[in-house]
């Protein structure tokens, strides 16, 4: 009787707890390459370690947000930005307008978030702005980022395009070779750290057989020597 009661507990709990739903991208990864959103997701777990703990976090090109929730769960407040209304829509919709004010539209290449933050982040964006439009990006997220902050930048590897479909390299106008990215953000930070990934598993290979890239930067550099 008493694994019975522990039985219909659990189920008494489970039946009362509201079902999560997908955003927009991580829907249309779920029914079209379910594995794909497995990859995703480990990336959004790389980055609530390093940041763990961390007061005030922004993530820039949020997309759906879904896995924001992994990094949410390891700083003490996050908020969300993107350039693409229709996924803060989105995010409003499912997340409640109890989080309005963590969630927002902005263009990062047209200016600096009119906040501060200890971390940063920003996953699989930096391959879509064009290289002329880069520094923008990398001067606003800076601007936007305390003196002992850290930025986390992850994209996919040029090398990896070999093996992108056509549709993903139609958007993909920047990827870069691993050095090619620790070179730029040196531009920013006086410590890059970079990271290899293939699927769901980071380490420290070698760049070119890298199918993703993360760049973790600290020690912002004077902005005269920018």
């Amino acid at each position: 009787m008493g694994e019975l009661s522990c039985v219909d507990e659990v189920n008494d709990v489970l039946l009362g707890i509201e079902l999560e739903k997908f955003g927009l991208m991580s829907s249309y990864t779920w029914k079209v390459d379910p594995k794909r959103l497995v990859f995703t997701l480990s990336r959004y777990k790389f980055v609530s370690k390093m940041l763990y703990g961390k007061d005030n976090v922004l993530e820039v090109g949020c997309g759906d947000g879904f896995g924001s929730k992994i990094v949410a769960s390891a700083v003490k407040k996050i908020s969300l930005i993107d350039v693409e209304p229709i996924f803060i829509d989105d995010i409003k919709k499912r997340i409640g307008s109890a989080n309005e004010n963590i969630v927002f539209y902005h263009d990062i290449l047209s200016s600096p978030v009119p906040d501060t933050f200890d971390g940063i982040y920003s996953l699989d964006v930096l391959e879509h702005i064009p290289e002329e439009k880069e520094d923008a990006f990398l001067e606003h997220i800076y601007a936007s980022l305390s003196q002992g902050g850290a930025l986390i930048i992850g994209m996919p590897s040029l090398e990896s395009q070999l093996y992108a479909s056509p549709p993903s390299k139609a958007g993909h106008v920047n990827c870069k070779t691993g050095e090619a990215l620790r070179a730029l953000c040196k531009k920013y930070f006086e410590n890059v750290f970079m990271f290899s990934m293939n699927d769901e598993v980071v380490h420290t290979g070698f760049f070119p057989m890298a199918h993703y890239l993360f760049a973790v930067c600290c020690g912002k550099r004077s902005l005269a020597n920018i």
